[in-house]
């Protein structure tokens, strides 16, 4: 049985400094007083503080894994599947796009087209020796397609790919001079291919400029032409040579098709500036239609009270501002653009036709702007296109608009600005459906509409319909890779569901997100550790995981290269072999996932349409959305009145100033 001696005789000594406990020591008194040893001189136990908690940091982080792991096990493990085909593509493929029969694959060095039936490639073009970056197809039908090719010099190619041929009709942003060539940053087609958006950049600015496209001249010129029915023998490729010898014309036969005509130039909006109008009615005479506002040009604010403002503002904010010199405003260098279809929104001016299935206007909104701006595509052709065009229509949004989305039907756009608000717009209606906010701290990244009923069906209403309650899904990814789904029905309130948390572990951020048409809630996500996976929405559940051979890995997976046949439902996705992975000019495979060789419509089921209601068994609040549209429609014939209108207006302002001179009298020399 141990014994504790005591060291010092037993007595009561005085307090003083030195004897004071230190913070070390605090639990002196909670240790036992029979212990047999003496306490640890100080740096043994600052060391053994260290290692406990670096042994607790451990068992915390080995719980966590075990939790999630466990986590793991309950979930529904997703079914594998394979490729369904493969094809070898020569030197490395940079970009996909599908159109019609044909899959259009952007290399290395120049263009490739293979059929869709066998995989063979049928038709090449190298004439220029750079790399395509980005390819947009367009299927015309007779055997004809368009084709946009960008390349790493920022070059946008025009070609019109006729029986196996590619004929390059035009290098839209190719200049002389080297000094004055724009780069080109994103190429849009209309759904049918009528217009085309080319987004350019220059040294110090940005622009826009929109083609209306002659496809059917195109494709009766190719039809008429002697040359165009002998083209390129089936798997005929161009050599180096013939490529050098001509590097514009594509085919031996010269073809000449139409130009494309330029038909807008859209700026970014001009910084507001301090006003010059000394009086309302100045400003009201600059004022030529009434339909354009919002933009805040035509104001009373001075450049000395913006001044005397700002420094009020600095000198009240000082210490919460880090001031490192004055530095000018830039001008903004992107901007997201769709194409639109005529709707209650956006309507044409009067005496002008529209088709319903060609676009009418286009929407633009540029980088920190709160401004979304709409302009008509009717406009009548000139000879030298406006470079200071106003829009049509403006709408100003409480913060910047980060992105937006326009349905494959056109018929809804959705919104989402930097303070997470998020607004979808029936632009056939004329009303919002939704105005949601995601509440955590997050930025958005992207939105996709996803696949509805009411939207994807044959059945569908017209305009001037109101279908049964059709819910609008709307997938929005953050820059955290956290996905959230928002759902709008149109007589209920909307709400948001939190589909994927922020992933603990780097590697499985979301590098990538597309919609899957063809089935309700289907959504493919892109990783960064090479996972193509197929999601759930409804059940927030991955449900297939499309697996490449183990010898290969899925190219760039932080920007894969891939595409979605929307006709055929494929999934296209460009595979590297290990050795080859870093090769600069290595061959690429490309592996096909064809939707139909899987059980996707079990997993995927479709509800059945429900019948339109009647007006009686209609809610009130959709008999008020129905009464207030048919309101709208009754009102049309006031926007032929509005020139007179304002005209009118101004006239009186006008008068208005002249009696004010008048009571002022001349003026004193």
């Amino acid at each position: 049985m141990a014994v504790y001696i005591r060291k010092h005789p037993l007595e009561i000594p005085l307090p003083s400094e030195k004897d004071w406990l230190k913070d070390d020591e605090e639990d002196f008194f909670l240790q036992d007083p029979e212990r047999e040893r003496d306490a640890l001189p100080q740096p043994v136990r600052m060391v053994t503080k260290l290692v406990m908690l670096v042994f607790d940091d451990a068992m915390e982080i080995a719980e966590r894994r075990e939790r999630l792991r466990e986590a793991e096990k309950l979930k529904v493990k997703p079914t594998e599947c394979f490729a369904t085909a493969e094809f070898q593509v020569t030197r490395t493929a940079t970009c996909l796009a599908v159109s019609g029969k044909y899959i259009f694959v952007g290399l290395s060095l120049g263009l490739a087209a293979f059929k869709v039936s066998d995989y063979t490639e049928v038709c090449a073009w190298d004439a220029v020796k750079t790399e395509i970056c980005a390819i947009h197809a367009l299927d015309l039908g007779n055997e004809g397609h368009i084709l946009f090719a960008v390349d790493e010099m920022g070059l946008v190619c025009l070609f019109c790919f006729h029986k196996e041929c590619f004929l390059l009709i035009k290098i839209l942003n190719e200049v002389e001079d080297i000094s004055k060539r724009s780069t080109c940053v994103e190429v849009v087609l209309s759904p049918r291919g009528d217009y085309a958006g080319v987004l350019l950049q220059g040294n110090t600015k940005a622009w826009l400029e929109i083609y209306r496209l002659p496809k059917d001249s195109w494709l009766k010129e190719m039809e008429e032409s002697p040359g165009a029915a002998l083209g390129l023998t089936s798997g005929e490729r161009r050599s180096s040579q013939a490529s050098a010898e001509s590097p514009v014309a594509v085919n031996e036969v010269d073809i000449k098709l139409s130009l494309p005509v330029l038909l807008l130039i859209v700026k970014p909006p001009k910084p507001i500036t301090g006003s010059s109008f000394k009086n309302p009615l100045d400003a009201l005479k600059k004022v030529d239609d009434g339909s354009v506002l919002g933009l805040g040009y035509n104001h009373l604010i001075k450049d000395s009270q913006w001044e005397q403002q700002e420094a009020i503002f600095c000198s009240m904010y000082r210490e919460y501002l880090e001031v490192k010199g004055k530095s000018r405003e830039e001008m903004p260098r992107h901007a997201t653009f769709h194409f639109l279809l005529p709707s209650q929104i956006l309507q044409v001016r009067p005496g002008m036709k529209v088709q319903p299935d060609v676009p009418a206007g286009i929407s633009v909104h540029w980088d920190g702007s709160h401004n979304l701006c709409f302009y008509l595509l009717n406009h009548p052709l000139k000879e030298k296109v406006d470079s200071d065009l106003n829009p049509d229509v403006v709408w100003p949004c409480a913060a910047p608009i980060v992105c937006s989305a326009v349905s494959s039907c056109s018929r809804y756009l959705a919104l989402a600005c930097e303070d997470a608000a998020i607004t979808i717009w029936d632009m056939q209606l004329g009303y919002p459906l939704s105005v949601t906010t995601i509440l955590e701290e997050r930025l958005i990244r992207s939105i996709h509409f996803l696949w509805s009923s009411a939207v994807a069906s044959d059945k569908t209403p017209c305009a001037g319909t109101d279908p049964a309650c059709p819910i609008v899904q709307l997938l929005v990814l953050c820059t955290d890779s956290a996905l959230y789904l928002v759902k709008a029905p149109r007589s209920e309130k909307s709400s948001i569901t939190l589909l994927a948390n922020r992933p603990q572990d780097p590697n499985l951020a979301v590098s990538a997100v597309v919609p899957v048409l063809a089935f309700p809630s289907a959504v493919l996500v892109f990783s960064w550790d090479g996972k193509v996976s197929l999601m759930n929405t409804d059940t927030s559940q991955i449900v297939y995981c499309f697996i490449i051979p183990p010898s290969h890995s899925v190219a760039s997976p932080w920007q894969p290269v891939f595409t979605v046949d929307s006709v055929n439902w494929c999934l296209l996705l460009r595979g590297d072999k290990q050795q080859q992975a870093d090769a600069l000019d290595s061959c690429s495979t490309i592996f096909l996932f064809d939707f139909n060789s899987y059980p996707l419509k079990e997993a995927f089921p479709q509800e059945p349409d429900l019948p339109l209601k009647s007006s009686q068994n209609l809610t009130w609040f959709e008999r008020c959305n129905i009464f207030l549209r048919d309101r709208q429609q009754s009102l049309l014939g006031l926007r032929e009145q509005l020139p007179e209108f304002w005209g009118r207006l101004q006239a009186q302002a006008a008068a208005m100033d002249e009696e004010r001179q008048k009571k002022k009298g001349p003026k004193k020399p």
